[in-house]
């Protein structure tokens, strides 16, 4: 998923060229671009199998943008969606896209659509290039998906997704907080904190 705005959008981001150098590992990255899919602690080994398809098919997902937030659960093959997208087709085509996947029996789709806001689709833009446009994050900008998400929600912002660091947690953080948003919820995780509970969901 290229870095781009969603479709009733012509505008598009223009960042400065990054290195395009991959810091993540490919499996925290697979969480990021998917907004941090979750899997219980007691899944078995076929829910963990259809997990990560899910991940897969959600990223392949060429709508599915830096503004949206997907999570899913995965327990004997029925599937719990949940999250926040920017248009309602997103929220169905997702369903069918999770649904077609081996091993799912049920999709339970919880997900919801953010308002219609011009002042919330201008926050967004200026915050992708804000964060985005920061040169501590050029190596994030130029990843086929971007793992940082920004959901925007009547001026409230939540960040999601996985950074290398602590430091461009805050660093994402600290650039979310301008533009005259209400809030900023930072619900970004490490590389290190998703590898850690991939080991312990195992």
């Amino acid at each position: 998923m290229a870095l781009s705005l969603p479709q009733n959008h012509s505008e598009r981001l223009r960042l400065q060229e990054a290195p395009v150098i991959r810091t993540l590992s490919l499996l925290a990255a697979g969480l990021a671009l998917t907004a941090s899919v979750g899997l219980a602690d007691t899944t078995p080994r076929k829910d963990r199998q259809v997990f990560n398809d899910i991940a897969e098919s959600v990223n392949r997902y060429a709508q599915f943008t830096i503004f949206d937030d997907i999570s899913a659960s995965v327990r004997d093959g029925v599937v719990t969606l949940t999250g926040k997208v920017t248009m309602p087709y997103k929220r169905d085509d997702i369903e069918k896209r999770v649904a077609k996947v081996a091993g799912v029996q049920r999709v339970d789709n919880r997900v919801t659509v953010l308002p219609v806001s011009s002042f919330d689709d201008e926050l967004r833009r200026r915050l992708a290039r804000s964060i985005y446009g920061n040169s501590n994050f050029w190596t994030y900008a130029a990843m086929a998906n971007p793992p940082i998400h920004i959901i925007v929600e009547h001026g409230r912002v939540t960040l999601t997704g996985v950074v290398n660091s602590n430091i461009d947690r805050m660093l994402a953080r600290s650039l979310a907080t301008q533009f005259g948003v209400m809030s900023v919820t930072n619900n970004l995780k490490t590389d290190a904190e998703v590898q850690a509970a991939l080991e312990k969901s195992e």
